[in-house]
């Protein structure tokens, strides 16, 4: 079973093997969201279903939505279901890529660990890993499955809301971990929502840091490294992973798993969440 990450031959040979096997694929482009169905018609992992992130892995349906900011989460049974439409059930060994170097499968991948299901894993570099191990590609839209049943299990990761941690807000069992890159953390610019800056006392990792330049995570070993300097005798257990809207926080989650780190939590309503929040602190710099 795969939980963290998966390389192209071992994707390919599962496939090879008969495993059950599902591959969603959820490359996105965050400011011009209408490209992502073009994205994945022009050419995808063959087999592959699509995942977009507006539709799928996020709800603008306040009646459905479990946070605010710019992409809530969707009620668990509403992922369950959406997963059983396409024929995806608790059997399956769930992989899950993007071309955007890991930027935004992670969201899936936290949403089935937050449904219950173990064996989901990031195809390590992405479609352009899987192109260069020669695997099977495919054009057109997503093919429609065998409709199955994916039943919900306890959650293996864990969401906080923005009522927690800003209750925890300056305590030592709280460490607030923001992923955005340092301009938008510090202020200086912020595209996407009304107010610029960061929550008081969160520390920065931007999350692209903890890739290879060809898209993969670097290496266990690395990570550590880079995360022990970041936390500076925090304890890891602590975190509470935050960045714009709750999507590409989670490749800081994974890579702290990755370092050896237990799993952490996600803030999945973020910065765009409590910066719309009235009363809220906010800091610069």
């Amino acid at each position: 079973m795969y939980t963290l990450l998966i390389t192209a031959p071992q994707l390919q040979a599962l496939q090879q093997q008969g495993t059950p096997c599902a591959v969603l694929d959820c490359s996105f482009d965050l400011m011009k969201p209408e490209l992502a169905d073009g994205l994945f018609e022009a050419e995808h992992i063959a087999g592959a279903w699509h995942a977009h992130l507006d539709r799928h892995l996020s709800t603008h349906d306040a009646a459905q939505a479990v946070n605010g900011g710019r992409h809530p989460l969707p009620q668990r049974d509403i992922v369950a279901q959406w997963l059983g439409s396409l024929g995806i059930h608790n059997g399956m060994q769930i992989m899950v890529y993007d071309r955007n170097q890991g930027h935004y499968c992670g969201r899936l991948w936290w949403l089935l660990k937050w449904l219950g299901h173990d064996a989901v894993a990031v195809l390590d570099g992405g479609l352009q890993a899987w192109k260069e191990a020669a695997g099977a590609l495919a054009t057109g839209p997503s093919q429609a499955g065998t409709p199955a049943h994916f039943a919900l299990q306890e959650p293996l990761r864990k969401l906080v809301l923005t009522d927690t941690v800003s209750a925890a807000l300056g305590r030592p069992t709280q460490t607030v971990v923001d992923a955005r890159g340092g301009a938008r953390y510090r202020g200086e610019v912020e595209p996407l929502d009304p107010v610029a800056g960061h929550i008081p006392g969160a520390l920065n990792r931007p999350f692209t840091e903890n890739f290879t330049p060809d898209g993969r995570f670097k290496s266990g070993d690395v990570l550590k490294a880079e995360w022990d300097q970041v936390l500076a005798g925090r304890p890891a257990s602590s975190v509470v992973h935050h960045c714009g809207s709750g999507v590409t926080a989670v490749p800081n989650l994974i890579a702290m798993e990755l370092a050896g780190f237990g799993p952490t939590a996600l803030y999945a309503g973020s910065w765009s969440e409590w910066s719309r929040t009235p009363g809220l602190p906010c800091a610069q710099g």
